[in-house]
């Protein structure tokens, strides 16, 4: 098996106390002794003892990392700051409930290595094919799945799967707002760029609920997904036919 190509693997956590010691093991053991990657746990200012779990990893683990935001801000906010705060130009992110599993994550960055040979402008983004969800949340998902996808035309089956790969640069020059991590296929598509869906594995919650909800995700979403129409209307497409220069 070929080492992992390094990246930041970007986890924005809030009140996932009982979930993330197992999930920081779980990456360990799928971490090969020649691959070079970091693991950041995004602290969303949790409530409970997530702050104190996430301290005690990085003491276990050198390649284990931790971003703490100064007020509850958002999933969105949590992952940006990650990923800014990264090391490697290719991010890898995923949610820190448990669900994602972590084993997707190589063939995943082996996928967008393809890619990017193309066009470096690209995301690799997750399917849950099988999701391990109440029956509510997989309707709520289907609803706001068909209306983006209508609407927006991004061609992604699945754009609230948490696990996704792209680059930095890709990702630190999309437009950020509140609830934009739900529309990076569709971001990533007016830039130019080119998304590929790939099936993941979905696993049940072990512990906890989700602390960001599907009610109002649903309805908050709307505003948003008129902005990013809006923006993918005004988005540059001009190719240059020639340039000039005065030697």
């Amino acid at each position: 098996m070929q080492p992992l190509h390094p990246f930041s693997l970007v986890i924005p956590v809030l009140n996932e106390e009982d979930n993330i010691t197992s999930l920081a093991h779980e990456i360990a053991g799928m971490r090969k002794e020649e691959d070079s990657f970091e693991v950041i746990f995004v602290d969303d200012h949790s409530t409970d003892r997530t702050p104190e779990i996430i301290k005690d990893l990085t003491d276990r683990f050198s390649w284990v990392r931790t971003v703490r935001l100064s007020r509850q801000s958002g999933q969105s906010a949590a992952l940006w700051h990650g990923i800014y705060a990264a090391r490697f130009p290719l991010i890898a992110t995923m949610d820190g409930d448990g669900q994602n599993d972590p084993a997707d994550i190589r063939h995943m960055v082996d996928v967008h290595q393809e890619l990017s040979a193309d066009n470096p402008c690209c995301l690799v983004n997750g399917w849950r094919t099988g999701r391990q969800d109440s029956g509510w949340r997989k309707f709520c998902s289907r609803f706001a799945n068909s209306i983006r996808s209508r609407l927006l035309k991004d061609d992604t089956p699945d754009s609230g799967c948490g696990i996704k790969i792209f680059s930095r640069e890709t990702f630190l020059a999309l437009p950020a707002f509140t609830h934009m991590h739900r529309f990076v296929p569709a971001l990533v598509r007016q830039r130019g760029g080119k998304v590929v869906s790939v099936p993941v594995n979905h696993r049940t919650r072990k512990s906890g609920k989700s602390h960001y909800g599907t009610l109002d995700r649903l309805f908050a979403g709307i505003l948003d997904l008129l902005g990013v129409l809006w923006l993918g209307k005004r988005a540059i497409r001009c190719d240059l036919a020639g340039e000039r220069r005065n030697e």
